[in-house]
């Protein structure tokens, strides 16, 4: 019986053993050694970078100027990297050389970082909204009076001297707290944590496997999407031709953007993003294009002058503008206030536990005890733990180099950027660079807990701030506009490198490593993000405006949202004031009844933010989401495991291929070549006039 009890406690540790291992990552990777911070930041793995960052440059650029919409693209920057640099070293070695390092999951990491560092900037540099929105272009879009002290074009150069200068401050401003955010205080990071976690499989013999299937079907829907936009591009000829202006729904829907317009792009994002963020999509549609917008057209004449342009904001366009800005500032204000309650009220439990937990000396006596109380129990440390724990603190980046670089850095700038800008003066600049450590931190920390960046909320705070601050006189549009540039360019980069942190914290990748490959990445995107907008400027003349194929619909949001800073209200349309009023409160009151709701309830009840985009630019492209949302939730219900494993890839594939498709179609538009089709939907009574008018 003995024996029998005890070759059963054997079995059961082995068990036990085993259990550990399977929810140990680190015990995986136990035998590999872990390269040094200079062998993880490869030659290899920087070509990689910057051919996948500039491909999803250009993807983000484009996304930037229709919608604005933009999914997370860490998944395929991870997937392609491990594709590419696997395929890389096979290669070397079936060549024969001898030598070749192998391919790491640190390396993988330092590609996903500076790839997304990357092509972060072609959204932070605000080439679709705050950037775009100092123009000529969009400046006669919103209807005010012309002034050259409040406006600047693009030009090339000034864009990246600009971002240069912007673009690092946020990366110093966190170094010095990466510890705190990681180790001490736990934070979740939830993008950086997934992303980590799908690294790590990829670097298992299963999770290779795996991914190789993934890339080739991201290869195949690549491919094909690439081939569905040169198809179309024969048919688009003129203005309102191709499958762009296919009126899916009819000719009086299509009047209304309520039409299907066959774009792969759209329907890949539809089948990342949340179901709840497309039929949010569509709702806003439907109230403000089907019933809305028809109700206030009718009162024309009454509410506004029927005889103003069509691109007026004393019109129609300025409801559709001034509503839509409504609903965003309320929910930009609403999770700012529930994103910093969370942080104050998770900092100041951090703070009364490190004060009742301090330092056990060694003094003999009773009040020892009572001034320096025993840490409140925590839970073991895994293996895991100690492991990334011990190499997360080995390679340290030295606070004063950070803090320094900082202070160089803001110098620097409090000198150059107000000749760039000529309305935004040196203490404009100074005083956000005093402020914007402590909201750069507070975002980083927000987006540990919450995965919510509220860094283009801190830039509009920028926008009504400073333009107040300078004065509509002084150029305060510019200055408004300018000074969101500063804060999103601070506060964003700072909440990026947090979550890279994190995930070098968990595949093991050195901080060294991540800091150096995002301040890298930064560096690429800042040459990178500005020529690729040079040549979508170039190359489509009508980009920014209302009906092309880039309209830059958030480029006339943010400049109104500077115009209101600095003018006040009073030219607003009639009762535009009161909609506006009842839409940011609708925002306020819906956000608040998610919370309240409960997380069941909460996944029937929109999102305003989302809703809130196609007010100005119309349903059209929800629609498109909603029928990759609708693809994707068949293929959960028929083979969820699949879905799982393959719906990311096919979405990142027809996302891709059609983004790339643009740089070929801007090189045929510079050389001057045109479609040779113009494909045109007309009625039935239009295309009779048609006809007798080619008779006579």
């Amino acid at each position: 019986m003995a024996r029998r009890r005890a070759a059963g406690e054997e079995d059961d540790e082995e068990e036990e053993e085993d259990e550990a291992a399977a929810e140990s990552v680190e015990r995986v990777f136990e035998g590999q050694a872990v390269p040094g911070w200079r062998e993880q930041v490869t030659a290899r793995a920087l070509a990689v970078s910057a051919l996948l960052g500039a491909m999803f440059s250009v993807i983000v650029m484009k996304l930037n100027l229709t919608t604005g919409i933009i999914p997370s693209l860490n998944v395929s920057a991870g997937l392609l990297g491990f594709f590419l640099l696997t395929s890389w070293t096979k290669l070397l070695h079936r060549a024969g050389l001898a030598g070749v390092r192998p391919f790491t999951r640190q390396e993988n990491t330092v590609v996903q970082t500076c790839v997304v560092a990357c092509s972060g900037i072609a959204f932070s540099g605000g080439f679709g909204s705050y950037m775009f929105a100092m123009s000529e272009r969009i400046s006669d879009q919103s209807g005010e009076t012309w002034n050259a002290y409040n406006i600047k074009n693009p030009g090339l150069g000034w864009m990246i001297g600009f971002l240069f200068i912007v673009s690092f401050l946020g990366l110093f401003s966190v170094v010095p707290l990466r510890k705190i955010m990681i180790i001490d205080y736990k934070l979740i990071y939830p993008s950086g944590t997934a992303t980590a976690h799908l690294i790590n499989s990829f670097h298992t013999p299963q999770g290779a496997k795996l991914a190789k299937r993934q890339v080739k079907m991201l290869g195949k829907f690549f491919a094909g999407s690439f081939a569905w936009g040169f198809f179309q591009w024969f048919y688009t000829a003129g203005e309102g031709c191709g499958f762009m202006s296919f009126p899916t729904l009819g000719l009086e829907a299509y009047k209304q953007k309520f039409f299907f317009d066959f774009s792969a792009t759209y329907v890949g994002v539809g089948m990342i993003c949340p179901y709840l963020v497309n039929a949010s999509v569509l709702l806003g549609g439907v109230v403000s294009w089907g019933i809305m917008w028809p109700l206030i057209e009718s009162k024309k004449g009454d509410w506004y002058p029927a005889d103003l342009k069509p691109s007026s904001l004393r019109g129609i366009v300025g409801y559709r503008v001034f509503v839509s800005i409504a609903l965003i500032l309320g929910d930009g204000l609403y999770n700012f206030l529930k994103v910093m309650a969370k942080t104050l009220g998770a900092l100041a439990v951090q703070v009364r536990r490190m004060m009742s937990s301090g330092p056990t000396l060694p003094i003999s006596g009773g009040g020892a005890a009572a001034a320096f109380p025993e840490a409140p129990p925590e839970d073991p440390e895994t293996f895991d733990d100690k492991r990334r724990k011990e190499l997360f603190l080995k390679d340290q980046i030295p606070n004063t180099l950070a803090l320094g670089a900082y202070a160089v850095i803001a110098v620097v700038s409090v000198a150059t950027v107000p000749r760039i800008f000529q309305q935004l003066r040196w203490y404009h600049v100074a005083a956000s660079y005093v402020v914007a450590p402590v909201l750069a931190f507070c975002n980083a920390y927000g987006c540990g807990l919450t995965d919510w960046s509220l860094a283009t909320t801190y830039g509009k705070l920028a926008i009504f701030t400073v333009g107040a601050w300078a004065g509509a006189a002084d150029g305060g549009i510019i200055a408004g506009l300018a000074a969101c540039g500063v804060m999103i360019g601070i506060v964003s980069t700072a909440s990026d490198l947090t979550q890279d942190f994190k995930t070098g914290y968990m595949t093991l990748a050195s901080p060294r490593s991540m800091f150096v490959s995002q301040v890298i990445g930064t560096a690429m995107g800042c040459v990178v993000a500005p020529s690729v907008f040079w040549l979508f400027y170039h190359a489509f003349r009508d980009i920014g405006m209302p009906g092309s194929e880039y309209p830059s619909p958030n480029a006339l949001v943010y400049r109104n949202m500077a115009i209101l800073g600095v003018q006040g209200l009073g030219s607003l349309p009639r009762h535009c004031l009161d909609l506006c009023v009842a839409f940011f409160a609708a925002a306020i009151a819906i956000n608040l009844a998610r919370d309240l709701a409960g997380p069941r309830a909460a996944a029937y009840i929109p999102l305003p933010m989302a809703m809130a985009i196609p007010f100005y630019l119309g349903p059209y492209f929800g629609i498109d989401m909603c029928i990759g949302s609708v693809v994707r939730l068949a293929w959960d219900r028929l083979d969820p495991a699949r879905a799982k494993a393959f719906a990311p890839p096919v979405a990142s594939g027809l996302i891709c291929g059609d983004g790339i498709w643009t740089l070929p179609q801007s090189v045929l538009a510079l050389a001057g070549v045109k479609p040779p089709i113009c494909m045109k939907f007309l009625s039935r009574s239009a295309n009779a006039r048609v006809d007798a008018f080619l008779r006579g």
